[in-house]
Formats: C-alpha cells, structure tokens, sequence
C-alpha cells in the first residue's frame, strides 16, 4: 500500500512526495480508515512507528476552510519540544493548503500566545497546562473543536497532567472525535478513555514492550558510576562509528553530573538536556544534536518520549530505568526508517533486577558483553554508591525517681501561711508618730 492508495487530497499528496514519503507505515494506514469514518482511537504503538502522521494525515484531511478560523482540531502533547515537533510536521504537510497552526506551551510568554490565538488558529498544538490555563482566560476558543488528539498519552499521566486534562475535557464540545495515541495502556489511561470516550476503536501497530527488529541490544555488567564513564570515554573514542550518540541517565542531577565529567574531553560537542534547563537552552541543545554539531546528548527520559531525533546511531543507557517500557522508549531513539542501530547499557549490581523484569517483558535475553581489558575500574564511589550503614540508637535509661509519697501531704515551712491579727492603730502610730483617725462629716 502506498499513500496514493489512501483517500488523501492532492495537496496532501503533494507535501507528501516533496518530504519523500510514498509508503505508509503499519500504524499509518490502520489508523487512517478508522479516523476517517468518525469513530474514537485508541492507537497503541512504539516509539518511532510513525504516530504522528498517523494521526495529523486523517485529521488534516477533514480539516474544513472557516472564515473565524476558530480551532477545528486540538492536538495535546506532554513536552514544549513535541509542541515545536508537532507543530513543525503540520507546516511540513500543509504547504500546499490555507490552514493555520500555532503552538502553546508553559515557559513561553502567555500573551504572545494569547496575540496568535486572537488572530485565528484552524489547528492548535499544546501542552494541557498552557492549554487550560488559555481556555479559563478565553483565549483559546474551544466551541468549534471536532477532533482531539491526545499523544504520549501515558507519559502525560505520568508527567502529572490528569488534572488539567480532565480540566481540558470538560470545556469541550459534547459532540466531538477523540484520538488517544500511547506506547502503553495502563489503568490510568483505560479510566480516562471510559470516561470521556465514546467506545474507542483499538489499532495496535506493535505488540507493547517487543524488541524492535532492527536494534542490536547489548550490556555490559559494571561496577560503579566512574567506571561507568570510563567505559562510555573508552567506547567513544575506540569507535568512530559513533557518531550520533544519545545517552540517558536515571536523573537530572546525574546528567549534569556526566557532563560535567565528560565535557572537558569532548567540548563543544556534548550537550545536556533535562526540564530543569530552560527553554531557549533546550530548543537550542536540540538542533544541535540535529544537526550534527553534538556528537553525544546527555538527556532523562524527558527526551524518550515523541520526539523525532533522526539517525541516532547509538543509544546507551548509563542507567537501567525501573520502569521496562522506559526501556524500549529509550533504545526507540535509534534504529528508525529502515536503518539499524545499536543500544548499549550499563548494568550494575543493584540494576541487575531492573533487566530481569525488561527481558521478561520482551522475552529476549540481551547479550552480555565483556569489559575492555585495558578499562579502568575505579574505586571512587559517589556519595550515593557509598554503603550505608545504618547502627541501632540505644537510648539510655533514665534514673529512677525515688519513691514518692502520698498524693497529698505537708507543705514545706515556707510556703505555709500563719494567720496573724493585725493591729492597725499600733502600725500606724510607728508609721506616723500619731494615731490616724478616719475623717468623716459631723452630723448635722
């Protein structure tokens, strides 16, 4: 099946060709018909199958010219970089049609936003907190919405967004379509869509959590933190096929902690990316990678998620995640449109569990690769590899208190009161010389 296949327009077709694409991917041409027939998605697929065109091509397709140019189609993402994505991609697909997109997001100033709103948006591309926050303020009007989508839906609840957009929901049409798009299904998202969906077509690109064909997967079992960075220095510098490397760590605080160590060696061509940089600097550590610029990108797994990285040629995992799906979001970076790419991790002791429940979930064993002879294992440990030792407080016993008597009993001599009668003519004869007699009014 190719696009010319599907009931695109021509200026949908055209876009299209000019981009080089001709052949839909799986979750693209099984999602398409059910869009198209006005039913509610729930779309499962991996990261990397093309969610993103699977959605906007149906959507734009039924995307009808209004004069008001209020939003026909609300698009809810969980990051600022999947906004500008996002928002991209639809330029990219409408270059030949009169249609309006503008993105939202949280650190991006309110009232530009609120200025492009005014001027007339057919499509709107936002994070559910600006989105809400523009919704109350009545910027963003939502009477005309026909379709939402809603991507990386699992990552959103996980990201702390139920509140907002079960705000978002309510301020919608009665009468619209829902479109749901995640990597996993879990309890949260089934609640969501049973309560604001409308019996919603399941479309599965791929089994969740299988290994994706065209990585090679590979670990190698380490010690600890600077061993860790040793390895990642040695396998850059043995391997110059590495030349877009993607490395994700467990927390923010540990990702400037490797780039700190790795920055001196690699200057200017190592970026760091986590939600604690601001904007400007995220957006412009990206486009370095783009482009070519960074050779390697130190990110969370805020970065896991949606974004469309191209020819990422190795992902290493510095940490093992918890979570398994994390996993295969992770290793999604590489190994898209037909090319192959490698995921290497990094394993320690305490992580070892983390991979047990990963290979389960994918029923594959990942090759276990050995150390570099000439790898420096170092002794250093981080404050966090130190072992706690964690000694009983044994509290001393108090003295015990003497026998005490009875509830009630003698006061001492100086708190005792004497009954004294008091002769006042005496005390003022010493006081005065004279005695002192009460003056009062003779009677007439």
């Amino acid at each position: 099946m190719t696009f010319e296949d599907l009931n695109l327009t021509k200026p949908l077709l055209n876009a299209l060709a000019d981009q080089g694409f001709s052949i839909p991917t799986t979750i693209q041409h099984k999602v398409f018909s059910v869009v198209m027939s006005g039913r509610d998605v729930c779309g499962i697929a991996q990261t990397g199958t093309g969610k993103t065109l699977a959605y906007l091509l149906p959507c734009l397709r039924q995307v009808e010219f209004s004069k008001n140019r209020l939003p026909q189609l609300l698009i809810l993402v969980p990051t600022r970089e999947l906004v500008v994505q996002v928002l991209e991609e639809i330029q990219k697909l409408t270059t030949y049609q009169t249609l309006e997109a503008c993105g939202v997001y949280g650190g991006g100033n309110i009232k530009v936003q609120m200025a492009e709103l005014q001027k007339g948006c057919d499509v709107v591309v936002g994070t559910p907190g600006r989105l809400l926050d523009l919704a109350l303020k009545g910027s963003l009007k939502t009477k005309l919405v026909r379709k939402l989508v809603i991507d990386e839906m699992d990552e959103m609840l996980t990201l702390g967004f139920k509140a907002q957009l079960n705000g978002i929901l309510d301020l919608l049409p009665q009468k619209r379509q829902n479109l749901l798009f995640s990597a996993t299904i879990t309890t949260e998202v089934e609640n969501l869509m049973k309560t604001y969906f409308n019996n919603p077509e399941r479309v599965e690109a791929a089994p969740p959590g299988s290994p994706l064909e065209n990585i090679d997967q590979s670990l190698y079992h380490v010690p600890n933190f600077y061993t860790k960075i040793n390895l990642l220095d040695k396998l850059l510098d043995q391997h110059p096929e590495m030349e877009k490397v993607l490395v994700f760590v467990a927390t923010r605080k540990l990702a400037d902690l490797v780039f700190a160590q790795m920055e001196l060696g690699y200057l200017n061509k190592i970026g760091v990316m986590h939600a604690n940089k601001d904007q400007n600097y995220r957006f412009s550590t990206i486009k370095n990678f783009h482009a070519g610029t960074y050779r390697i990108l130190i990110a969370t797994d805020l970065i896991s998620r949606g974004l469309d990285i191209a020819e990422v040629t190795h992902v290493i995992n510095f940490d093992i995640p918890e979570i398994p799906e994390s996993y295969i979001h992770r290793i999604g970076r590489t190994g898209r449109a037909d090319r192959r790419g490698v995921a290497i991790s990094f394993v320690t002791e305490r992580e070892q569990p983390f991979v047990e429940e990963i290979e389960e979930m994918m029923d594959y064993t990942i090759p276990v690769l050995p150390l570099p002879e000439d790898l420096k294992i170092s002794e250093v440990l981080t404050p966090d590899e130190e072992p706690k030792i964690f000694m009983r407080e044994i509290l001393a016993k108090p003295p015990k208190r003497e026998e005490g008597g009875a509830a009630f009993h003698d006061k001492l001599a100086k708190n005792s009161k004497v009954n004294v009668r008091r002769d006042h003519a005496k005390e003022k004869m010493i006081k005065y010389g004279r005695p002192i007699k009460r003056s009062g009014k003779k009677p007439k």
